[in-house]
């Protein structure tokens, strides 16, 4: 069977804290699609075939999926698969085409298009009506994910949100936004730290996702702070790059339950390596 394309794509963290539902961060961990030449039927009911076949045929066309990123865990794993079939597409097609075309094509797939935006774009990212504004190669903390068993249906934690939030909140958590994109734009840890709090949905969320109350409790020495990973139950906690190592260790050890995974911000997005 001739090969026509071998492509990957990150897994996200969205939200950031305060960044709800516009930034979010390409992490590297990734899911792969190989397309080759073959007989049989494609599972069309598949997400990344679906999102292929929305740029190209897939007729006499074998998708293979490799995935390393926990589904349901909030870590941007339908986003990575949907981000998957889009860049195939254009690799089969030999087509150039921008993250913010292949974003504009996904989000009839995939419902988060922060999530999608980093999949696509890499790096840590802000989007809103359809753009995407790339705001660092990088986050100035390492992302350690702690990821646990249990699964949240994203649809639930959305359903969790108030249809209505008191203005202290509302301005608490602008604020923060504000400062998290000062602190992305310049790569300052200390403004990091202190951009990483959240009124808007993440008191709202944390029932489903206990972990994230007793990873901020006791924060690790050389840790700046901590954050919901999407809707969760996965928690990222943000450590200083020479404490890294120290504090996953530490986090471990606290929770011999979760897994517990060293990461890096991707700078690249869903490409053909």
């Amino acid at each position: 069977m001739r090969v026509l394309a071998r492509v990957r794509a990150p897994a996200s963290t969205a939200n950031l804290g305060p960044g709800f539902d516009c930034a979010a961060a390409a992490l590297d961990l990734w899911n792969e699609l190989e397309v080759s030449e073959g007989d049989g039927e494609p599972d069309l009911g598949h997400l990344g075939v679906q999102a292929f076949a929305r740029l190209a045929s897939v007729e006499g066309r074998r998708f293979s999926f490799t995935d390393a990123i926990p589904r349901e865990r909030g870590l941007g794993s339908s986003a990575a698969i949907v981000a998957l079939g889009l860049v195939a597409a254009t690799v089969v097609e030999g087509r150039r085409a921008g993250p913010e075309e292949l974003l504009a094509e996904g989000l009839a797939l995939e419902g988060h298009p922060d999530n999608l935006a980093a999949a696509l774009a890499g790096g840590v990212c802000l989007t809103w009506g359809g753009r995407i504004a790339r705001l660092a190669d990088a986050a100035p903390a390492v992302p350690i994910a702690l990821v646990p068993e249990a699964t949240v249906s994203t649809r639930a934690a959305r359903a969790a949100l108030p249809a209505q939030v008191p203005h202290a909140d509302a301005a608490f958590t602008a604020a923060r936004a504000a400062l998290l994109g000062a602190a992305l734009a310049s790569g300052e840890p200390e403004l990091f730290a202190e951009a990483l709090a959240d009124r808007l949905h993440e008191p709202y969320r944390a029932p489903a996702a206990p972990l994230l109350e007793a990873v901020r409790e006791r924060l690790p020495a050389g840790a700046l702070g901590a954050t919901l990973s999407g809707s969760g139950p996965s928690v990222i906690c943000w450590a200083r790059e020479e404490a890294a190592s120290a504090c996953a260790q530490e986090l471990a050890r606290r929770h011999p339950d979760v897994r517990v995974l060293v990461l890096a911000v991707s700078s690249q997005g869903a490409h053909a390596p």
